[in-house]
């Protein structure tokens, strides 16, 4: 197949394109490089079937060819790299995702829309299923990351239900692994980082809040399943891991590794609207994708840790 990958050469992007190119698909990956690194796909640049371009999907596409599907995961996804660019998230997930499913539609492809556990925003639900229809702030500091997503699952659905678009949509729950930027100020990233400088691991709040920690190539098979199965047009499906932790924990757990050699210390100001738990219902990927975590949190941060020591420099001992 012929695929779009736009946000290739983000975290999540970059091993999406590397698995679809491992499975014999042809890749275009789209990046602006706003918050994605083109080193994230300098590996796939020799690859046969790849190929990358610089573009920001919020502008008018130029003519690419056609598509068998199309990935959407154009968007900052941190609070830090969000809030610095608020007008430039709200627009990537309004007219970026416009311009995209208006080329799947185009091309009779696959489209699949890449949202996120935030749409839940502060849940009163717990585990959240896909039912739950959220508790956002709408007009809080990360509502342009918040709101954007629910517009792009909005929309996304418009054009299944009125034009016929072979459309779904995915929440993405936390997720960490290789080729996280470690200055994106997102919690495993933030705290590997610290904690391999030696420096101290910053929890803001009393670090009972959890999270539910998913390794990137888990959620990469939950991507694929969700984009090529049969069944899942005009489907929502939570992607994440219910292993569900709390940010105290994770701390404790990346010093250990990285050598006990930080102080964990607790911000008393917590992130503004930062949810108290989230932990997802995958009851709908297990029954409908037959999908599910298969890396332990221990694991996938031994692997994490292994891959910032070499992108940081930081020799072990």
């Amino acid at each position: 197949m012929r695929t779009l990958v736009a946000g290739g050469a983000g975290f999540i992007g970059s091993h999406l394109s590397a698995r679809l190119l491992d499975e014999g698909h042809e890749v275009v990956c789209l990046d602006n490089l706003s918050t994605g690194h083109a080193r994230n796909v300098e590996s796939l640049r020799s690859r046969s079937g790849f190929s990358y371009h610089q573009i920001d999907v919020v502008e008018p596409l130029p003519d690419l060819g056609r598509f068998d599907a199309v990935f959407n995961l154009a968007s900052p996804a941190s609070p830090p790299g969000y809030m610095r660019r608020p007008l430039e998230t709200a627009r990537v997930n309004s007219r970026g995702a416009e311009n995209l499913l208006d080329l799947a539609r185009a091309s009779g492809a696959r489209f699949l829309q890449a949202s996120t556990s935030e749409v839940y925003g502060d849940p009163l639900e717990h585990p959240q299923k896909e039912t739950y229809w959220g508790n956002v702030n709408p007009n809080g500091a990360r509502a342009c990351y918040d709101e954007g997503k629910r517009y792009a699952e909005m929309v996304t659905f418009v054009y299944w239900r009125s034009l016929g678009v072979d459309a779904r949509i995915i929440r993405i729950f936390n997720t960490y692994g290789p080729h996280s930027d470690p200055n994106d100020g997102r919690i495993v990233p933030q705290f590997v980082s610290q904690a391999l400088r030696g420096d101290p691991i910053t929890v803001h709040g009393d670090g009972e809040q959890t999270r539910s920690f998913c390794y990137v190539f888990d959620l990469v098979d939950g991507i694929m399943r969700a984009q090529f199965s049969a069944g899942t047009t005009g489907e929502v499906f939570n992607l994440g891991n219910p292993d569900e932790r709390r940010i105290r924990e994770v701390a404790e757990i990346v010093n250990r590794f990285c050598g006990d050699r930080s102080e964990i210390v607790y911000e008393p100001q917590p992130r503004v609207d930062d949810p108290m738990r989230r932990q997802p219902d995958i009851t709908k990927a297990r029954t409908m994708l037959g999908w599910q975590p298969t890396v332990p949190l221990e694991e996938g941060l031994d692997r994490t840790i292994a891959w910032f020591r070499t992108r940081l420099g930081i020799p072990v001992g």
